[in-house]
């Protein structure tokens, strides 16, 4: 039975909001006699086929420099067996997702799931595709379609030498029913996925051929700058429109929501300049009384509270501490950051009484197109969404306010398109923030040096209560505890502890979180791997040797953990002047696992030389772009180790650009290794997991070189010099 969709406005914002996996579709897609005929047919919804044997690979999911679109496409042609050299690819749009039925399924990249969630389903449709191909041919020829092979884009039957391309018999094929069932190759038997491939959109980037959405042009486009409250959950009071109206290039001044102010102009730069001159009256609320310090009391009340949800529990952890031989305690915080993308926020929209349209990279298609659908008060057949290349994402581009503002000021100017542009400082003042977070760790040991019973109470904001409340479980955010589960795939505590207890007390600020590269794995591991060290310490045990007890039953962590040893030297004499740290943690379906070499001055200063990474996960399917990623998080993660946090002030955010919200930089990047060690077992992500084990491992590493513990980041606050 085909299944259709009610897209009626009130019915679409309404599924919108539920989980992706509520929609079980098939390969049947609809399409018209036209589509089936015309000089480019669509075999399926994922391949299109040129006459000139091109073959086009539709990628729902967003490309923001992480490689998903080359892993994604390597995975539709190797069951296709195209011709690597003819691949190319495009995306289909939200809206003709929700038109036909959500066949491309999940259009939201983040968590690391653009390939460990769609694997599945878009090697189906290379393999169903290829199918349908073989039996066009076959059918042509008057033979059997088990007598035919394909391979690089070429259909033969060996029997009468007889052969043909994929463009030929393309047409034929988007005539025929899709295949009911379909074989997947195994990893072993692949020639084009698990190979270092070049990446699709490399050269377009090189060439300056791509167009990222700060790039999009429209003819007779207009442009906006925008500035909202700079304290969230403030609101404009008054603005005076008469100081600037005249202002070269000014077309309109207009209020977005109740909070934000846009001008429109000719150029961006004349927007800005009108925008910075406008005198606008803040009201801004009570939150203007908050600040860093009356936050950190919050969370620090927190740690002692009775409350609290509870993540990972077992045996008695509270008397198992009380009764031990050793006691050990530590409290460690975690700080507000910003995305921080090179490319800051921006959309552009066309409203018209008939349509709305958006142009936007996003990391959410259909998040964008269903804030689109609201804002404008079209139904969803009357809008579309257009997917760009982001210039960064890290989370940040999953949420949709600048889509709705966007469509609001482009509503205010019907049959005029409108590029908003975010500045800088509009950018860093208005993140959805990595969230703040303290964590009070307590342990047991007894006369062995043996782990008793841990306690570790984290304390401060649930992402999901900012975000997607509808996602709570009976007030519980399980974002919260990635890296600490008693079992399953996103993130499983990696040490057998008799009695263990892991909760969270929820103290939400008035500033808003959201996903950050990472997420709550960031400082979770932070947490525990450096604990486990101080732990290890407080027994008088080897750092390695002290995890190892608790790992037997853990092989998986294991294994990355003692590659990661290895490969840094553990156990081997250092180069004078350099020390080491390890850690291990698992997260986003995969394991990893870093060691860091360091080294600190007298004055205090760090330089981190060397990271030895081991990830394991699951299947590889470009190992280049895998290797890519782990060095990357690096970057990120320790940018936000060493320098970056964002403070807040009478309400808002202090630090408004890169001068007080420092990148690492190039000369301070250590050598990184990376070692690959896919199990073939399962799919695991890649581009977030390794980013949590970059600070811990560092941390550690410092504290063998100081005998100093950092426990609230980042480093550049801590005092590292020696007497």
């Amino acid at each position: 039975m085909t299944q259709v969709l009610d897209v009626s406005r009130r019915s679409f914002l309404k599924s919108s909001a539920a989980a992706a996996g509520a929609f079980t579709l098939g390969f049947s897609v609809p399409f018209t006699a036209a589509e089936a005929q015309s000089a480019t047919p669509e075999v399926n919804a994922w391949v299109v086929i040129k006459p000139d044997d091109t073959v086009v690979v539709r990628i729902a999911r967003s490309e923001m420099g992480q490689g998903t679109l080359t892993g994604l496409a390597q995975l539709v042609a190797e069951e296709l067996e195209a011709d690597w050299s003819k691949v190319t690819w495009e995306y289909p749009t939200p809206g003709q997702n929700v038109a036909r039925n959500r066949v491309w399924k999940n259009f939201s990249t983040g968590g690391s799931r653009g390939i460990r969630e769609s694997h599945q389903y878009v090697r189906e449709g290379g393999a169903a595709a290829r199918m349908m191909l073989v039996e066009a041919a076959a059918k042509e020829w008057g033979v059997p379609a088990a007598e035919c092979k394909a391979a690089k884009g070429v259909i033969t039957h060996a029997a009468s030498g007889r052969s043909t391309t994929y463009g030929k018999v393309a047409s034929a094929a988007a005539k025929l029913e899709p295949p009911k069932e379909v074989k997947l190759k195994a990893a072993s038997d692949w020639t084009i996925a698990g190979k270092p491939l070049k990446r699709l959109d490399t050269v377009d980037k090189l060439s300056g051929k791509q167009i990222y959405g700060a790039d999009f042009k429209l003819p007779g486009m207009l442009n906006a700058a925008i500035k909202d409250c700079p304290v969230f959950g403030g609101k404009v009071a008054s603005f005076d429109v008469g100081k600037i109206e005249k202002m070269p290039g000014v077309k309109k001044v207009v209020k977005v929501g109740e909070s934000a102010v846009a001008v429109v102009a000719d150029m961006w730069w004349q927007a800005k300049t009108a925008l910075d001159a406008l005198p606008i009256t803040w009201d801004e609320g009570p939150n203007a009384k908050a600040s860093s310090e009356t936050i950190a009391a919050m969370l620090k009340e927190g740690l002692t509270a009775e409350q609290a949800f509870v993540g990972n529990q077992a045996g008695d952890a509270k008397g198992a501490i009380a009764g031990a031989v050793k006691k050990v305690e530590a409290t460690y915080s975690y700080p507000f950051q910003n995305h921080a993308c090179m490319e800051p926020m921006n959309a552009t929209a066309l409203w018209t009484a008939e349509k709305c349209e958006v142009w936007c990279p996003t990391q959410n298609g259909e998040a964008a197109f269903a804030a689109t659908v609201e804002a404008s008060g079209h139904p969803a057949p009357k809008c579309e969404v257009y997917k760009i290349h982001l210039g960064g994402g890290f989370g940040r581009r999953g949420m949709t306010d600048y889509v709705r503002q966007a469509v609001a000021i482009a509503k205010q100017m019907p049959g005029t398109p409108v590029k908003l542009l975010w500045s800088r400082e509009e950018d860093m003042l208005h993140g959805r923030y990595h969230p703040i977070t303290m964590a009070k760790m307590s342990a047991g040991l007894d006369k062995d040096g043996n782990v008793v019973g841990l306690h570790m109470r984290l304390s401060g904001q649930s992402i999901l209560a900012s975000v997607n409340p509808q996602g709570l479980q009976s007030g519980k955010d399980p974002v919260v505890f990635q890296g600490l589960n008693p079992d399953g795939p996103e993130g499983h505590f990696g040490y057998e502890i008799p009695n263990i207890l892991i909760d969270h007390a929820m103290r939400n600020s008035h500033v808003p979180a959201g996903f950050w590269r990472g997420v709550n794995l960031n400082h979770n591991a932070i947490y525990v791997e450096c604990f486990m060290d101080e732990l290890a310490q407080a027994a008088g045990v080897d750092p390695l040797e002290f995890r190892r007890r608790m790992m037997k039953n853990h092989p998986k962590h294991l294994a990355v953990l003692e590659a990661a040893a290895k490969g840094i030297g553990w156990g081997t004499k250092a180069p004078d002047g350099i020390f080491r740290g390890l850690c291990q943690t698992m997260g986003f379906g995969s394991y990893v696992a870093a060691g860091a070499e360091v080294s600190v001055k007298k004055d205090g200063s760090v330089k981190i030389h060397r990271i030895v990474a081991a990830t394991n996960p699951g299947h590889v399917v470009n190992p280049d772009q895998v290797a890519a990623q782990v060095e990357g998080s690096f970057v990120y993660g320790l940018s936000a180790m060493l320098y970056q946090e964002c403070t807040v002030k009478g309400g808002r955010i202090v630090e408004e650009n890169f001068d007080s919200y420092q990148p690492l930089r190039m000369d301070e990047m250590p050598k990184v290794e990376s070692i690959l060690m896919p199990s073939d077992d399962f799919w695991g992500g890649v581009g977030e997991p390794t980013i949590a084990v970059a600070a811990p491992a560092v941390l550690n590493a410092i504290f063998a070189a100081t005998g100093k513990r950092v426990r609230s980041l980042p480093l550049r606050n801590a005092d590292l010099r020696r007497a």
